[in-house]
C-alpha cells in the first residue's frame, strides 16, 4: 500500500487489486466523486446492484464512479472467488462500475483501505465499523469522505442522490 493507516489523508491513496488481480490506484478517480460500496452476491441487499448500476450510469458523465469491493465478513455471503462474482455481476446485474478483488472489511484482516474508512482518527465524521454489506462511502472529487449510508439506504433514495448530486456541483 502507498500510505499507511494515520499516514493517509485520503481514500486516493491507496492501491488495491482489480477484481481481474491487477493494481488499480484509486488515485485513478481524483478529481471524481466516488461512491465505494463493500458488496456480496447472496445477500439479502445484493438488489442493490441494480440500483447502484442505474446510479452509475445515470452520473458517471458528470464524473461519477462506483467501486465495488466484494467481501466475505457477513454470514459468508460472498463466498465465491473473484472469477465467479465478476460473472455473477456482469451476467446477473449487468455490473459495469469498477469491481475489486475479494478483501476483507472488518476484524484482523481488514483492508488498509476499509481500516482508513472506519477509524475515527481518519474519519471522524463517518468513523465506526462496517456493520453489514452495501456499506456505502461517498468520497468528494478531493478524495474526502463527505457521506456514509448504511445497507438498507437504497442507492437511487433521495437522501443518496441528493448528497451525489451535491458532490457533483
Amino acid at each position: 500500500m502507498a500510505a499507511s493507516l494515520f499516514g493517509a489523508s485520503s481514500v486516493l491513496e491507496y492501491t488495491l487489486n482489480s477484481i481481474d488481480g491487477q493494481p488499480a490506484p484509486l488515485s485513478a478517480y481524483k478529481g471524481k466523486v466516488v461512491l465505494l460500496v463493500n458488496v456480496a452476491s447472496r445477500c439479502g441487499f445484493t438488489p442493490q446492484y441494480e440500483g447502484l448500476e442505474a446510479i452509475y450510469r445515470k452520473y458517471k458523465d458528470q464524473g461519477f464512479v462506483i467501486l465495488g469491493f466484494p467481501a466475505n465478513n457477513f454470514g459468508g455471503q460472498e463466498p465465491g472467488t473473484n472469477e465467479e462474482i465478476k460473472t455473477f455481476c456482469s451476467s446477473k446485474y449487468n455490473v459495469t462500475f469498477p469491481m475489486y478483488s475479494k478483501i476483507s472489511v472488518k476484524g484482523d484482516d481488514k483492508a488498509p483501505l476499509y481500516q482508513f474508512l472506519t477509524a475515527k482518527e481518519t474519519n471522524p465524521a463517518f468513523g465506526g465499523e462496517i456493520k453489514w454489506n452495501f456499506t456505502k462511502f461517498l468520497v468528494d472529487r478531493s478524495g474526502k469522505v463527505v457521506s456514509r449510508f448504511e445497507s438498507p439506504v437504497k442507492p437511487d433514495s433521495p437522501e443518496m442522490t441528493g448528497a451525489i448530486e451535491k458532490a457533483l456541483k
